[in-house]
């Protein structure tokens, strides 16, 4: 369940950044800054900027050269991290409890005060250009990189996050400057941080080393994706077995219908040994190592997607059956102890994976951003219990739709 309220502890900064703090038992502490600037928000030209500019930012502040910063946390054991997603960067840190200080001040640094340096941006080039192609090498991650452009057709969030060699072979330090002054601003950013260190003490040191940054307000808005249109697409590649998508857009994190989604998805392939698509293909005909469906919720859209594995020979019989749970998920109302089960398990999870410090500096950092508040567990479960079995059958008849659903299939070269 939820820590206790009275534990939390929200402020505002003078410059505008939101923190909040959670105070629990352990001595291992986390703390990170997140800014709300992903990949959905480059413009024509950055895909991979935002990528880029989290990969650099340890390259070199006005006082650090990357030795130092990568020592900084290492030489006492903690951890300095980052990761870029479509809608956000974060910049994270767990450590001893003791060396709090240490950790918000490199993280400031790194943020408000890295230089950017023309050589070691020519390096990282070269180290991200491997990571695409690392990543178009595992057939199971590109696949859902192409099946975004088709959901997302000419928008940001159909592009992958990493850029492509051309865009990202053009960076210049005046591309990330020019991106961290339009999306970097104070408004967008939230500092998080759980351990046991009081929140006076938290306070008193966001005052110190985030307050003295001044930005404007955020300009413009996000733009909602639109023009998405069914397709089926086959192609051949470099792959030993069948890859395959179907799905189609879902929900955003603002719509009310999002939690009958995730239910439904969750019943269908979740992670749950005993998920339908698991049961009636992989375990009673054998023709499916990996099989799962998934709901994943943006700002103001989503995406619903089955994938699936499977030999050439099986391939069709294993896509009707799929299509033979989306058809049932539509025509079949969830009796009352399937429902009640599918929620237990959705709430289990959810709350298996709060248990842990960085998992709850990550949903606070989110649920501030998102709402300006904590939202304590207890409501996302009151939410899950009151979904109907109606509520399921309507999203499914919405989602699932046949003749809204896409299919992208990856193929075994022909001899």
């Amino acid at each position: 369940m939820s820590p206790d309220p009275s534990t939390f502890h929200t402020w505002t900064l003078p410059n505008g950044i939101r923190c909040v703090h959670l105070e629990d038992g352990r001595n291992v502490g986390h703390c990170g800054l997140l800014i709300e600037a992903g990949s959905r928000d480059e413009l024509n030209g950055e895909n991979g900027l935002a990528h880029f500019i989290e990969h650099s930012l340890f390259k070199g502040t006005t006082k650090r050269r990357t030795f130092h910063i990568l020592n900084r946390l290492d030489s006492v054991g903690a951890e300095l991290n980052a990761y870029t997603s479509k809608e956000e960067t974060w910049i994270t840190a767990s450590f001893l409890s003791e060396h709090l200080e240490r950790s918000v001040e490199l993280i400031a640094d790194i943020a408000f005060h890295s230089t950017f340096p023309e050589r070691e941006i020519a390096k990282e080039r070269d180290v991200i250009i491997d990571e695409i192609h690392a990543w178009r090498d595992n057939p199971g991650d590109a696949i859902f990189d192409e099946f975004q452009a088709i959901l997302y057709p000419d928008h940001a969030l159909g592009r992958n996050i990493l850029g492509d060699e051309k865009s990202v072979g053009g960076f210049k330090r005046k591309d990330i400057l020019r991106f961290i002054d339009r999306q970097y601003r104070n408004d967008r950013l939230v500092f998080s941080s759980v351990g046991p260190m009081p929140a006076k003490k938290v306070k008193r040191l966001t005052e110190k080393y985030l307050s003295a940054r001044q930005t404007q307000v955020s300009r413009g808005e996000r733009t909602v994706p639109t023009g998405y249109a069914p397709v089926r697409r086959e192609g051949d590649h470099a792959v030993h077995q069948v890859h395959a998508v179907i799905g189609a857009p879902g929900y955003g994190m603002d719509d009310p219908k999002r939690t009958a989604l995730m239910l439904l998805s969750n019943h269908l392939g979740g992670p749950g040994m005993n998920a339908r698509l698991a049961l009636n293909i992989r375990e009673r005909y054998g023709i499916c190592y990996n099989i799962e469906s998934s709901y994943f919720p943006y700002a103001d859209t989503g995406e619903f997607t089955v994938y699936f594995g499977t030999d050439v020979k099986t391939f069709a019989r294993a896509e009707r059956l799929v299509m033979k749970e989306l058809r049932d998920a539509r025509e079949k109302r969830l009796g009352v102890v399937t429902l009640k089960q599918a929620k237990q398990q959705l709430i289990g999870q959810i709350g298996l994976g709060a248990d842990s410090g960085a998992g709850w500096m990550s949903t606070m950092g989110k649920s501030i951003m998102l709402y300006d508040r904590v939202r304590p567990l207890e409501e996302a479960f009151h939410a899950i219990e009151s979904v109907t079995a109606e509520d399921v059958l309507e999203v499914a008849n919405e989602v699932l739709n046949p003749d809204r659903l896409s299919a992208l299939v990856y193929f075994p070269p022909k001899d």
